[in-house]
């Protein structure tokens, strides 16, 4: 009996690792995005010069936005 535990216990701990390299990887996608598109938006309102910055803002929450999205229709798969 304590045979056919082993595999079942190996595939559970492979399925719990590759569920921790999907969501790890979804998180460090997630930052850079987030990060990268906060950096062109202060960029891009640096150089219109504009007073308020509004492209900092929809470009960071867009992506911010859109990764919760993402995140959340990767859970509802599972």
């Amino acid at each position: 009996m304590e045979n056919n535990d082993l595999p079942s216990k190996q595939a559970q701990k492979q399925e719990s690792r590759n569920s921790y390299l999907k969501f790890s990887g979804l998180a460090i996608q997630m930052v850079i995005t987030i990060g990268l598109m906060t950096y062109l938006g202060f960029k891009i309102d640096g150089w219109l010069e504009l007073n308020f910055p509004i492209f900092l803002i929809v470009l960071s929450m867009g992506s911010l936005f859109g990764y919760i999205y993402i995140l959340i229709r990767t859970v509802n798969k599972e």
